[in-house]
């Protein structure tokens, strides 16, 4: 049987490496690229990224990439934002400014909280283990998180989440200070996840093994 192939988008900014190897540690072919015709090409495509957002959004907006990642979601192949990857799939985000996204996911990129429900300070950014938790009535079949059971611990470091504008492109949350923070979002055959899967350990693959069956 064939690898599944994968193209990880390579805009200047983010983890590609550790990407990479996890994804090859998964039996996938992958192929980094900051080339259109590759990537228009692709069987699926990851957008990692760590860092601003409009950094981000300039990488790719320097290297002529945000249409080509807009007609590709168009064609019905899987795409998966990673942290920073995944918040660039939104309408616009709020960090330091007002910046357009690449609206695949329609919603906007927010500040997390900097208390507990109660009102404590707490620390910004939130780095560490979270639990995955479904919404309400959200279903993780046919999803990165079909093989992966409720509460299970992933690695995020963010200061801001995506949240969407309809609530069923919700597909998982963590606790936060009390507060539901965006863990993982889904829109047809665009997902994100706000953790890093390629640090989140053997659940982390087994969701990186899931997209690639998609």
């Amino acid at each position: 049987m064939s690898k599944a192939g994968v193209t990880v988008i390579d805009y200047g900014i983010g983890n590609i490496f550790s990407v990479r190897r996890a994804l090859e540690h998964c039996g996938a072919d992958v192929q980094l690229s900051s080339t259109e015709t590759e990537i228009a090409a692709a069987d699926r495509i990851v957008l990692p990224g760590v860092g601003a957002f409009a950094d981000g959004m300039k990488g790719l907006r320097d290297r002529g990439l945000i249409d080509v990642v807009s007609r590709f979601a168009a064609t019905g192949r899987p795409i998966l934002g990673i942290c920073l990857g995944m918040q660039m799939l939104a309408t616009s985000s709020e960090e330091f400014g007002e910046h357009e996204g690449l609206g695949l996911i329609p919603g906007r990129v927010i500040k997390v909280p900097d208390t507990t429900v109660e009102g404590r300070l707490h620390k910004i950014p939130h780095i560490g283990w979270s639990e995955l938790f479904p919404v309400s009535g959200e279903n993780w079949a046919a999803t990165i998180l079909e093989d992966t059971p409720e509460a299970t611990p992933v690695y995020l470091v963010h200061s801001f989440h995506l949240v969407p504008h309809d609530p069923a492109d919700l597909l998982a949350n963590c606790n936060y200070g009390g507060h539901h923070i965006t863990a993982a979002v889904r829109s047809g055959n665009i997902f994100g996840a706000q953790f890093h899967p390629e640090k989140s350990g053997k659940a982390g693959l087994q969701m990186l093994a899931a997209f690639l069956r998609l």
